[in-house]
């Protein structure tokens, strides 16, 4: 049994989340820097805070992430170096690129950070000769859909179930 749950905690965090009152930061600048496996301490963090539905990855998946050499992942910091967004991308020997995930600090969301973040991704996977891009999105989750279809991206499959409490997703492409 404690296999199993070894297995399960690779993939499942086990923290439990307290409710999170957001106040807006203040306004400031914001640069782009690779994300490397010294911030994976303050990436965990920040993603627990942005993910609140459960589906989290774990320190073990990001480490994974961090030190897997087809992956690229890149960070928006403030002035004082506080990470406030982040995105992951594994790419393959096909092509193709995979936004595996990509979050914004709620206290720092609607000021365009993620739309920095997927203009700086594809261009880093056109320099690197990847030709398309695919992601999955929640099925609720109405505003991440409607930047990917601003960007270009496409529904192209419903997946059933697919996430841990067992909403459906929807498989997004792009060509680049």
């Amino acid at each position: 049994m404690a296999v199993f749950q070894s297995i399960r905690n690779f993939f499942v965090p086990t923290t439990i989340f307290e409710p999170e009152i957001i106040v807006s930061a203040p306004l400031t600048r914001y640069e782009i820097r690779p994300l490397t496996d010294k911030h994976l301490k303050e990436v965990l963090k920040l993603n627990l805070r942005c993910f609140k539905s459960g589906e989290n990855y774990t320190k073990y998946t990001f480490s994974y992430l961090l030190n897997e050499p087809k992956t690229l992942s890149y960070r928006i910091v403030t002035p004082s170096e506080q990470i406030v967004a982040f995105v992951f991308i594994m790419t393959n020997m096909d092509g193709t690129g995979h936004i595996t995930t990509i979050g914004v600090a709620p206290e720092h969301r609607r000021r365009g950070l993620a739309n920095k973040l997927l203009r700086h991704t594809e261009e880093a996977l056109r320099k690197r000769n990847i030709n398309t891009v695919m992601l999955e999105v929640r099925v609720s989750n109405l505003p991440a859909q409607n930047l990917y279809r601003e960007f270009g991206y496409a529904t192209v499959q419903r997946l059933v179930g697919y996430y841990n409490n067992g909403e459906d997703g929807f498989l997004m492409v792009k060509s680049l």
